[in-house]
């Protein structure tokens, strides 16, 4: 648990350039540059922020959306390549933790990832949006259990969700339980209406109190220009305003700084990390608060695969004789979820070996 210190962050609510391949990249090392001239330790950006949101899968049926999905597909992020490369640099320049959402292109699927580099310049995590929400499910493929994961960093321990995840209890359960003491929270900004930005308001303010920690919240932002050019139809582009709720919130659920809600800028606010032992000694959630004999969560984080080679030479153990390994893919699911009833003690349990 955090001691007496201060953490400096940054959240950034800018607009992509929708334009061309490099662009929302350059605005991204431009904004790392500017943070670090105010002294930041850690800076937000928002979800899928590079190249761009899929603004057009919101408003465009999937007949008309060909064109700007494989634009997408022809601009997303290859992880690891030279925009990861460009960002680590920046970040090891710099000093600074970066959380960044891309579109993450792997092979032949894109997905709606997070990406968090640590001071030195390392890929702490790599992680994928567990269900893309509505219309994005058209766009995205889904993540896995690999990506709920807390990570240490230069700032502390630093776990992330994108969007409508922190709608999920248990998703938001799982980095609890690992003690996360700064949440990174993204979404994409001018969407949908000003229902959204009091949306996310709510729902980042309740989990830094669920949670006793930090929430780093960076939304995107269109221009007027932008989104003429996303649609010229006046009823659909009203879908395409609002929503931005970027904000920085306190272990006692308050906004350290007033929030961004419109326009470009960079909120910066100084964390003062005693303030979760403030928060915890009066209820934690996955401590003393916790029935873990009671109410418990099981978490299988092991990464996804189209392909498992269990059994090299084609051929079933005897019975008795599996190894760890394999004795996972073996055993039925329903094994683990009994032993753990039985064993009634991890309030997160990891299922990988």
């Amino acid at each position: 648990m955090s001691g007496q210190r201060m953490v400096r962050v940054a959240a950034v609510q800018i607009a992509p350039d929708l334009d061309t391949s490099t662009g929302t990249l350059d605005r991204v090392l431009a904004a790392i540059a500017e943070a670090a001239g105010k002294g930041v330790q850690l800076v937000v950006f928002p979800e899928t922020f590079v190249p761009w949101y899929p603004y057009f899968s919101f408003i465009r049926p999937p007949m008309l959306s060909g064109a700007d999905h494989i634009r997408l597909y022809d601009n997303a992020v290859v992880v690891p390549g030279p925009v990861t490369d460009a960002v680590a640099q920046a970040a090891k320049r710099h000093n600074m933790v970066v959380v960044l959402g891309v579109n993450e292109r792997d092979h032949g699927s894109l997905y709606n990832a997070q990406l968090v580099f640590d001071a030195d310049g390392s890929l702490r995590l790599k992680r994928r949006k567990l269900t893309p929400t509505f219309h994005e499910r058209m766009i995205w493929g889904q993540g896995d259990g690999a990506g709920l994961k807390v990570v240490d960093t230069a700032v502390g321990r630093v776990g992330a969700l994108a969007c409508w995840e922190h709608y999920n209890p248990l998703a938001r359960y799982a980095l609890m339980a690992q003690h996360e003491e700064i949440h990174v929270a993204q979404f994409p900004g001018s969407l949908v209406g000003q229902v959204f930005a009091d949306q996310i308001e709510v729902t980042i303010r309740h989990h830094a109190l669920e949670s006793g920690c930090f929430v780093v919240n960076a939304t995107g932002w269109l221009t007027e220009e932008q989104i003429a050019k996303i649609s010229p139809d006046e009823s659909l582009r009203k879908g395409l305003r609002g929503g931005c709720m970027t904000a920085i919130i306190s272990p006692e659920g308050n906004h350290i700084v007033p929030p961004l809600t419109s326009g470009e800028g960079i909120l910066v606010a100084d964390l003062d990390m005693a303030l979760i032992v403030k928060r915890k000694r009066m209820m934690d959630s996955v401590g003393h608060y916790a029935r873990p004999e009671l109410l418990s969560l099981i978490i299988d984080d092991r990464p996804t695969a189209p392909m498992r080679g269990a059994y090299p030479n084609r051929s079933m153990p005897a019975t008795g004789d599996l190894s760890d390994e394999t004795a996972d893919v073996a055993r039925p699911a329903s094994a683990d979820a009994d032993g753990a009833t039985d064993q009634r003690v991890a309030v997160l349990r990891s299922s990988s070996r």
